[in-house]
């Protein structure tokens, strides 16, 4: 495996800790479990020093596009 970006390696270690835990269910909340963390790993908050500068719409904007991405997450461990 080529050597992983910092925040890539952090999304493949929570669907390996899953996996890990129960090799049986790797199903979609193994698959929910990447999401969130690709979720927190594009977080403003890794992103951005000083998350109350100017232009705080755009990151309230980047924050909105994230809740869709972890509502998917939360679709998929109701399954």
């Amino acid at each position: 495996m080529s050597k992983l970006l910092p925040s890539a390696h952090a999304v493949l270690n929570a669907l390996i800790a899953k996996w890990e835990a129960d090799p049986y269910e790797m199903d979609v909340v193994a698959i929910a479990a990447a999401i969130r963390a690709t979720a927190e790993q594009a977080h403003p908050k890794a992103h951005i020093e000083d998350i109350d500068y100017v232009h705080q719409s755009y990151v309230d904007g980047w924050k909105d596009a994230l809740d869709v991405i972890l509502a998917i997450a939360d679709e998929l461990e109701a399954l």
